[in-house]
C-alpha cells in the first residue's frame, strides 16, 4: 500500500487497503497489533478516509496504554503514530512520540529501527524549524541534522530508511547553511525517486532542491523546483507534505512578485490546510460522541447501582442499600459527637392481612407503610426496608437528647395504628407495627442486633408498642455525658 500510495497509484493502493483492513490484525504479540492498526491508520489517512482513520489510530494508540514499551514493533508503533499525528495536526503529541520511539528503539538495539525512529523525529524537527521563528531554526535544523546523520550511518541504501533518511537530512543541512553538500545529497534523491518511481522522494528531492535554489537567491529555478515538489505531493496524497510544500512555494512566488503563482500555492495550501481542519473535526466528533456514550454508560450504571440498592415494591433502601450508606452516616454521626439510633419495625399479623385481603392489598399496605415511615423521619434519616414486613430506621444527627430514638419509634407507632386503612384494605385486619429501638456508639450489626432483642420483647409483651435495648441506650447517655 505504502509504495503504490508513494506512486500516485491511488485507486489500485484503495483496493489493496479494502482487502488488507477486511481481515483485520493478524499480530498476537500487542505491540505488533498496534503497530499494523496505526500503520492501518496512516493509510487510510493518505487515501482521505478520515473517520476510519482515526478509529484505526485511536484503537491502536489505546492498545499502547496497557504496558511499558519495550522492543522494536513498540519503537516502530511509536514512530508510525507520531507520524500520523503530525500529519493531522496534533503536533505536540507527535513530537513527544517520536521521541520516545526513538528512546525504545535505542533500548532495542535493532539498526534498522534506530534509523527509521531517527528519521522521523529529524523530519519533524526539519518542519518544526521551518515553521518556527528564524532564531531557533538553526539550532533545530541542527539537531535534526545529527540526528538524520547517526541514521544514515545505521544503513545501507537497500533499508526502506535510506532514502527518506537522506532527504531529510539534506533539507537540514540546507537549513544549517550547508547549501551545495545538501544540492548534493538532494540531486541524489531526486534521481533515486525518478528512477524507481516513487513519488514521495520525488517531492522532497525536489523540495529540498527548492530551498537551496532559494536560498541562493535563484528564484526562478526554486520556483520551477517547488511547483514540482507541490504537484508530487498531491499526487501521492500526503497533506503534510502537501503542505509545508505550497507555503514554501507561496513565499517563493511572493519574493519574485509572482502574484498569480503565489495565490495558486496558496489556494493549494488552503485546500491542504481544509484536510487537515476536517481531519480535526472529525476528531472531535469522534471524541464528542466517544464522550457522550461514556456518559450515558455511566449513568446507565449508577442507575442499575441504585436499582440494586433500592426496594421496588416501595422505593425505599433495601438491605444493600443500607448496609451501603450506613457506615457513611454512623461516621458521620460519630464525627460529630451525636449518638446514632436505629429503629427496627415489623408489621404485626401481616400473614393475616395477606389472608384476609389478598397479596395485591398486602403489597400496597406494604407502600403505604413506607410512605408514614417517610413522612415521620428527617429527609438525612436512612430508611429501608430490610426484608419482606420489616424495615429499619437509622437516625444519625439525632441531636443531644437521650430520647430521640424512642421518640420517632413512637410517632411511627402512632401513625401506623391510627391510619385510615380502610382505602387500602377495606374491611380486612387493620395493622399495627411493634418496634425495638437500640441506640450508642455501635456499628450497624451491633445496632441491629441490639434492637431486634427489642423488637422481640415487644411482641411478646402484646405488640403494637415500642421498647428501648436499655444496655444500648445507656452507652449512648455515657458517650454523650
Amino acid at each position: 500500500m505504502r509504495l503504490l500510495l508513494n506512486a500516485g497509484r491511488l485507486a489500485e493502493a484503495n483496493t489493496l487497503f479494502e482487502q488488507v483492513v477486511s481481515r483485520g490484525p493478524t499480530s498476537a504479540d500487542r505491540w505488533g497489533r498496534s503497530y499494523l492498526l496505526v500503520h492501518r491508520a496512516t493509510m487510510a489517512w493518505r487515501l482521505r478516509r478520515i473517520p476510519l482513520a482515526l478509529e484505526l489510530a485511536a484503537e491502536g494508540w489505546t492498545e499502547m496504554d496497557s504496558e511499558r514499551p519495550t522492543g522494536v514493533l513498540a519503537s516502530r508503533a511509536l514512530g508510525q503514530l507520531g507520524y500520523l499525528l503530525e500529519g493531522i495536526g496534533h503536533r505536540r503529541a507527535a513530537l513527544d512520540m517520536v521521541r520516545l520511539a526513538l528512546h525504545v528503539a535505542r533500548e532495542a538495539g535493532d539498526p534498522s529501527a534506530l534509523a527509521q525512529c531517527l528519521q522521523r523525529l529529524g523530519g519533524t524537527l526539519n518542519f518544526r524549524a521551518v515553521d518556527g521563528t528564524p532564531v531557533n531554526a538553526h539550532e533545530i535544523f541542527g539537531e535534526a541534522r545529527q540526528h538524520l546523520g547517526e541514521g544514515l550511518t545505521l544503513v545501507g541504501k537497500d533499508d526502506v530508511s535510506y532514502w527518506p533518511l537522506l532527504g531529510a537530512y539534506s533539507r537540514s543541512l540546507a537549513g544549517t547553511g550547508d547549501l551545495e553538500l545538501a544540492a548534493r545529497h538532494a540531486t541524489e534523491v531526486l534521481a533515486h525517486g525518478l528512477e524507481v518511481d516513487d513519488l514521495w522522494t520525488v517531492a522532497v528531492g525536489n523540495w529540498v532542491l527548492g530551498c537551496v535554489h532559494s536560498g541562493l537567491g535563484e528564484l526562478v529555478q526554486a520556483r520551477t523546483l517547488a511547483s514540482r515538489a507541490v504537484n508530487a505531493a498531491n499526487k501521492i496524497n500526503d497533506n503534510s507534505l502537501l503542505l509545508r510544500f505550497s507555503l514554501d512555494l507561496a513565499d517563493i512566488c511572493a519574493s519574485m512578485e509572482d502574484e498569480v503563482g503565489e495565490a495558486a500555492a496558496l489556494r493549494c495550501s488552503v485546500a491542504a490546510s481544509r484536510i487537515a481542519t476536517e481531519t480535526l473535526q472529525e476528531g472531535l466528533g469522534q471524541a464528542l460522541e466517544q464522550r457522550r456514550l461514556a456518559v450515558q454508560a455511566q449513568k446507565l450504571a449508577m442507575a442499575a447501582q441504585e436499582a440494586a440498592a433500592r426496594d421496588p415494591l416501595t422505593g425505599l433502601a433495601n438491605r444493600l442499600g443500607l448496609e451501603r450508606s450506613a457506615q457513611q452516616l454512623l461516621e458521620g454521626t460519630a464525627s460529630k459527637g451525636k449518638v446514632p439510633w436505629l429503629v427496627l419495625v415489623d408489621v404485626d399479623w401481616f400473614k393475616d392481612v395477606n389472608d384476609d385481603a389478598g397479596h395485591a392489598a398486602g403489597d400496597a399496605a406494604l407502600r403505604e407503610i413506607a410512605r408514614l415511615l417517610r413522612r415521620e423521619c428527617r429527609s438525612g434519616d436512612l430508611v429501608a426496608r430490610w426484608a419482606g414486613d420489616e424495615f429499619v430506621v437509622l437516625l444519625g444527627d439525632a441531636g443531644p437528647g437521650t430520647d430521640v430514638g424512642p421518640a420517632v419509634a413512637e410517632r411511627i407507632r402512632a401513625a401506623v395504628d391510627q391510619h385510615d386503612w380502610r382505602i387500602v384494605l377495606g374491611t380486612a385486619r387493620r395493622p399495627t407495627v411493634s418496634i425495638g429501638v437500640a441506640g450508642g456508639p455501635a456499628k450497624l450489626d451491633q445496632l441491629f442486633a441490639a434492637a431486634d432483642i427489642a423488637l422481640y420483647r415487644a411482641k411478646r409483651q402484646g405488640r403494637n408498642r415500642v421498647e428501648v435495648h436499655e444496655t444500648m441506650a445507656r452507652l449512648g447517655e455515657l458517650s454523650e455525658s
